[in-house]
């Protein structure tokens, strides 16, 4: 069995994989200011709380976005599972071909996505992660990773929306009765789910216009399943695709 571990922005995602079959998936608040000690106590509770023992785990992998706290995390899992933790990044065989000005500089999390979602569906490819930033890579049919976008992810949006108007007040996340709102409220609402529907619709449009030939679009990340039943295009939720790929990164690395 293997420790999966992405530390994004907002969350770290964990997850322990046995075979082909997800055991479970958690979250812990990403908090620069945890010592390594305090996160191995939150990961031990976690392993603990899903009957996970120790020498059940053969290894871990981590990919991030936080290099502030990628090294601790690594340590403070390594402290727990007492096996080594590898981290996704130069060094680590990924199979995927990055066609980019600096080929560095993609994210490893969107370095994980892709190798999964190639793995799993059709090329060429779209993928959107949506977390506190929205993501959207492009694998093209040759298998080639050749770029994407970046743009505010939908809370992001959201929160910075209403910290500068005086006169709207934070919602939930849910899309009212009707597209066109009559009250503040669901007029915000509206907004902030028809309107990331739309852009990730619109965004596929474009990408298959520049690249001649219709994709497969995939989406995840923790608001995926928020928007992507109010997209009209035909877009596959799946929410285990970050797992998927550390996975088939860990096995390439063995």
């Amino acid at each position: 069995m293997i420790l999966d571990i992405d530390i994004g922005n907002t969350n770290i995602v964990l997850g322990c994989i046995e075979g082909k079959k997800i055991r479970f998936i958690e979250r812990l608040s990403t908090d620069k200011g945890k010592t390594e000690l305090e996160y191995a106590i939150h990961l031990k509770n976690v392993l603990e709380l899903y009957d996970v023992k120790e020498g059940e785990l053969e290894g871990g992998i981590l990919s991030s976005v936080v290099p502030q706290i990628t090294d601790l995390f690594r340590r403070a899992a390594e402290k727990v599972i007492r096996v080594p933790v590898k981290v996704v990044g130069p060094g680590l065989k990924t199979g995927l071909n990055i066609i980019m000005d600096n080929p560095g500089s993609v994210g490893s999390d969107l370095v994980v996505d892709a190798v999964a979602a190639m793995k799993e569906y059709p090329l060429p490819l779209v993928i959107v992660d949506m977390g506190t930033a929205t993501t959207v890579c492009v694998v093209n049919s040759k298998g080639n990773y050749v770029g994407g976008m970046i743009l505010p992810g939908v809370r992001t949006s959201l929160d910075a929306l209403v910290s500068n108007a005086a006169q709207l007040s934070q919602i939930s996340l849910e899309a009212p009765k009707k597209i066109i709102g009559t009250n503040t409220i669901d007029c915000m609402k509206s907004g902030v789910i028809h309107g990331n529907a739309s852009c990730i619709d619109g965004l596929i449009d474009r990408i298959e216009k520049e690249l001649g030939e219709p994709c497969t679009a995939v989406a995840t990340g923790g608001l995926a399943k928020v928007i992507i039943p109010y997209c009209r295009r035909k877009v596959i939720l799946d929410d285990d695709l970050l797992l998927k790929g550390l996975q088939i990164i860990y096995d390439k690395n063995r």
